[in-house]
């Protein structure tokens, strides 16, 4: 098969499927990973596609049909947990969801100053807080089943530090889980945490 027939089928697999895993998409086509990274980055520069961890996902754009109905994570499309949401207050009045915090920050720094408000549940006692004044734990042992790196909120520094003692990881405030994330998602593992 040639590269552009197993970019266009990545393409529309993407389009289908949502989310797709590097390693899934080599035993699919028969070919190294290598390979299918060279092939899914015109799509990564085209925009269509966006990096995950081990995978990529199908880019949200404005011009896509908002995600009303909440049951489906605005960002990767997975379904919505309560225990872990991340909501998005944006400036036209719409709210988006995302199923974690992991989605929800990502999204965040997806929309800049659009987003009014944010919030998210507080791990231990799922009481909803605001995100910007939430502290944040990654790398922890602990896994929920959602999106990696996993990111758990806690109202209260020492709450997240308490169970980083248990649990183990990184506590982070927002503006620094935010790039945390970014440089994880993009390769980059050189960030420790910012308390």
């Amino acid at each position: 098969m040639l590269p552009l027939e197993r970019q266009n089928r990545i393409k529309k697999l993407i389009y289908e499927k949502k989310n797709l895993k590097i390693a899934e998409l080599s035993k699919t086509f028969g070919v190294s990973e290598m390979t299918i990274h060279r092939d899914v980055k015109g799509l990564l520069d085209q925009g269509i596609v966006k990096k995950t961890f081990g995978g990529i996902s199908l880019v949200h754009t404005e011009h896509q049909e908002t995600n009303t109905s909440h049951d489906a994570c605005v960002f990767c499309s997975r379904k919505n947990n309560d225990r872990l949401a991340y909501r998005l207050i944006l400036s036209n009045d719409k709210i988006e969801m995302a199923c974690c915090a992991h989605c929800g920050l990502l999204r965040h720094q997806q929309l800049g100053d659009k987003v009014i408000q944010a919030i998210c549940p507080d791990f231990f006692r799922q009481t909803t807080i605001s995100a910007p004044s939430a502290w944040f734990v990654m790398d922890t042992t602990l896994h929920m089943g959602c999106c990696q790196p996993q990111v758990l909120t806690f109202e209260w520094k020492e709450h997240a530090e308490k169970f980083v003692k248990g649990f183990g990881g990184e506590v982070y405030a927002f503006q620094a889980a935010k790039k945390a994330l970014f440089e994880k998602m993009n390769g980059n593992t050189t960030c420790g945490g910012k308390h």
